[in-house]
């Protein structure tokens, strides 16, 4: 059964005031609901291209690795959702302590406000590394079941691979191929290692290769 709009606006706000506690607990959605809420992002990612269109403004975000007040911090200081446009280039867990949140919280974002929340996918949103930095330690230590490790990557399976800014900046995560012997020419490149960046229909090819480097 899908979530209904006051339900996740429940969600949303029980996640977000989680930081008034200094501490983080993902334990706060048992786990046949983080099942429901990964059904739900599943049906909207299904719908989405494997690369995204997105337009500006657009707030663009890359690693996220766990650290769940920085996110928090990073949306007072961008304004939460539905005032603004977001795009996530990945890596949304492992390394840091507080991976579930960061996933639940940026997962429960994309259900409620699936038109104003880009999710792509990284190489960390995968079954092989999240066994490795961390993701799944934690999905045992907080559930004591893998049952919600399997639930987000099967869900990781539906991301799409990129997105495309205003059909003209294309964002993948980790860069590009050498392999790659061919380019679309009108495209500017930006990978997903920035941290937080406005974009608007005037950026520059200088402030976006900018992001790149940060």
């Amino acid at each position: 059964m899908a979530y209904s709009v006051p339900e996740l606006d429940r969600i949303v706000s029980d996640i977000f005031e989680l930081k008034k506690g200094g501490s983080a607990c993902a334990s706060i959605l048992p786990e046949e609901e983080v099942c429901r809420l990964c059904d739900m992002a599943k049906e909207i990612f299904q719908r989405e291209d494997n690369v995204k269109s997105v337009k500006t403004p657009v707030i663009v975000v890359g690693d996220v690795h766990g650290q769940f007040f920085d996110l928090l911090e990073l949306f007072e200081i961008g304004g939460k959702p539905p005032l603004h446009n977001y795009l996530f280039l990945g890596d949304y867990v492992d390394r840091g302590y507080y991976s579930l949140d960061c996933v639940l919280l940026l997962v429960a974002l994309k259900v409620r406000y699936p038109d104003r929340i880009a999710l792509t996918r990284g190489n960390h949103e995968c079954r092989q590394i999240t066994q490795v930095y961390g993701f799944y330690d934690e999905c045992l230590r907080v559930h004591g079941t893998a049952r919600v490790w399997k639930h987000f990557t099967d869900l990781f399976d539906f991301l799409p691979l990129a997105a495309v800014v205003d059909n003209c900046i294309f964002c993948p995560h980790g860069g590009l191929s050498p392999s790659l012997d061919r380019w679309i020419s009108g495209y500017v490149w930006m990978w997903g290692q920035g941290a937080l960046f406005p974009m608007t229909s005037n950026t520059t090819f200088l402030q976006v290769a900018f992001v790149g480097v940060v």
